[in-house]
């Protein structure tokens, strides 16, 4: 979405960044006031671009969708840099694996395309905290998105602009003297009264949309959100008639993995969901979709594009059923979860403050007196960011969650134990509340008393599962099966045996309510079917072993199903109403395996890419 100050890199970035020896005078990018246009290498030069987010896609598949977008037609495409993303810890950078924007870089080279780049510090894209890094909350009296924190990295032949909203307030806040101002609209909107608003404030130049929505992104509890496709074509052909240059937001969305999700606070907080498929022409998996061909219909009828087939979807398999296991929980477990140990406080410390910048938290302490009688434990303040899952002595109680939930009841005895575990549901990507602290931000009341003299425990659960946790320990970890269901947080293994193929596939925890899982140490992101709209997660083929058992692990928070079986699947669903099925229909599925020739023509496509 629109926020910040970006770079139009008129020469492939990837060369500069690489060996940032060009020599002068071979290239250059400019502004021709006088004939309303871009000049690249001293020749009128009109953008066709589309959104594309590195951190949101598998390494693997990088090469994939660059492809594809180049045999769509365009000529360059958008790419954000989230600071968090290479500096989740102070000082600790990382440009390796998935992370390796230098290696995404040349790879856009190498496909023909030009970049837009847009380094932040700030970059808003529904990510988490707008990609500026949570240990920034570390120094209370921040004002974030101001001169504490922004900076502007300068590159050889660039021209700096930016994006800014269609209304005459976004405008007129969001541009800067010396910068070229653009727009951002949709298919809702009228193109000759968002462009004469550009001119306003540029009254020469070329025209942009810096970001024209081709989707949405979706919110839990919200519908899944869909443009139509005809829509989106008819209107980027209308503004490449008029000699706009266009970016595509998305062209492709990709996944939240892990506790990458951004989140809205309008009127109260809302979490955006873990696709961010965002109806985009290219699907959460990278797949063409119709849109994607209306897209390549209209550009052709204004520049040249690469012959050839459009390279097909990657190949998707149905693995069928896995039945998990609970966890036994044992004495040592908070040892295993938390190597760091706890910390005592008097009142509750914000994970800011606990240097726990993600994921949960579990905040310990005991009932100050008898509770024969349900009493209220209240967070006065709204001060639980985001939701707190409640145990007495190990029964789950309830939960409190931001904005919607601050009171429940609770019983128990003097002395009982009073677990809560906090979840970070992701901070605030846009707006006022950016400032977004995670944890107990203020005290609990329970009756009269405050509640003091906490334990507090940093859960570093991704670290433990990336270890082997709980599979390497499967003599302690296998109990018989319970079939009731169990409530309150609670953690389930199991293995989804290998059958010679690692092809992508979707995960739908049928009858689960939320949670988190993991496969093979991967934190694929969080699950919440009982909310929606989202039911099924992404899970990329690269991810999975063609011969070793691969490791599922799920944090259950709620409560889980008498069943306990998980579901892998060659399809996605992200609207709750998509399709329905039956546990009958679930438990009787079968997976379905590809003929020859299907396998074939798959790995050729593969290869030809």
């Amino acid at each position: 979405m629109a926020a910040g100050v970006l770079l139009f890199v008129a020469v492939n970035l990837a060369c500069l960044s690489v060996s940032g020896n060009l020599v002068s005078g071979e290239r250059s990018f400019s502004i021709d006031h006088k004939n309303d246009c871009f000049l690249k290498d001293g020749k009128p030069f009109q953008y066709i671009s589309g959104s594309i987010h590195y951190a949101r896609i598998p390494r693997y598949y990088w090469k994939d969708r660059l492809v594809k977008m180049y045999m769509t037609g365009l000529n360059a495409i958008q790419v954000y840099v989230p600071w968090n993303f290479h500096e989740a810890v102070q000082g600790v950078h990382n440009f390796t694996g998935d992370q390796d924007l230098g290696h995404f870089l040349d790879l856009a080279n190498q496909t023909g395309l030009l970049v837009i780049l847009r380094p932040g510090p700030y970059i808003c894209a529904e990510w988490e905290m707008g990609g500026l890094p949570a240990w920034l909350l570390q120094k209370p009296s921040i004002i974030l998105r101001s001169a504490d924190t922004v900076f502007f990295l300068i590159l050889l032949y660039t021209v700096l602009f930016t994006t800014d909203g269609n209304t005459d307030k976004e405008m007129t806040c969001g541009t800067l003297e010396g910068l070229y101002a653009t727009v951002d609209f949709g298919t809702d909107t009228n193109i000759t009264q968002a462009f004469s608003r550009q001119r306003q404030f540029e009254p020469r130049g070329p025209l942009v949309n810096s970001e024209f929505y081709t989707g949405w992104l979706d919110h839990w509890g919200d519908p899944h959100a869909v443009v139509d496709a005809q829509k989106v074509s008819r209107v980027l052909e209308e503004m490449l008639i008029m000699g706009a240059n266009v970016n595509m937001y998305m062209f492709e969305g990709g996944t939240n993995f892990g506790y990458w999700n951004g989140a809205d606070h309008d009127t109260r907080f809302r979490s955006v969901v873990t696709s961010y498929d965002y109806d985009a022409p290219l699907s959460e998996a990278g797949d063409p979709t119709e849109k994607l061909l209306a897209i390549r219909d209209v550009i052709k009828q204004f520049r040249d594009i690469p012959s050839g087939p459009m390279p097909p979807a990657t190949p998707k398999f149905a693995y069928g059923f896995v039945t998990l296991k609970k966890v036994r929980l044992s004495h040592g477990l908070l040892n295993t979860l938390s190597p760091l140990g706890p910390v005592k406080s008097q009142y509750p410390l914000t994970f800011e403050e606990m240097k726990q910048y993600y994921g949960y938290m579990l905040y310990r302490t005991t009932l100050p007196r008898d509770l024969s009688e349900p009493t209220p434990l209240i967070s006065p303040l709204n001060g639980v960011h985001d939701r707190a899952y409640v145990c007495v002595n190990g029964l789950f109680q309830g939960l409190l969650e931001r904005d919607t939930v601050l009171v429940i009841n609770v019983t128990g005895q003097q002395g009982d134990t009073v677990d809560i575990l906090v979840e970070n549901m992701g901070r605030v990507n846009f707006g006022s509340k950016i400032n977004d602290y995670k944890g107990l931000l203020s005290n609990l009341i329970l009756g009269k008393d405050v509640l003091s003299d906490w334990t507090i425990y940093p859960l570093d659960i991704d670290g433990a599962i990336a270890g082997g946790w709980p599979h390497s320990d499967s003599r302690k970890s296998f109990p018989v099966p319970q079939k009731d269901p169990s409530v309150g947080p609670v953690l389930y293994m199991g293995t989804l045996q290998p059958n010679g193929l690692a092809w992508d596939t979707f995960l739908k925890l049928h009858e689960w309510t939320k949670g988190q899982i993991w496969i093979n140490g991967m934190n694929l992101g969080r699950y919440w079917p009982a909310r929606g709209p989202q039911q099924t997660l992404y899970i990329p083929g690269p991810l999975l072993s063609t011969t070793l058992p691969n490791n599922i692990t799920v944090l259950e928070l709620e409560r889980a199903p008498a069943h306990l079986r998980v579901l892998f699947m060659d399809r996605p669903q992200l609207n709750t109403a998509q399709f329905h099925f039956s546990f009958n229909e679930v438990a009787s599925f079968q997976p379905r395996f590809p003929t020859w020739s299907q396998t074939r023509e798959i790995y050729k496509s593969i290869y030809w890419c």
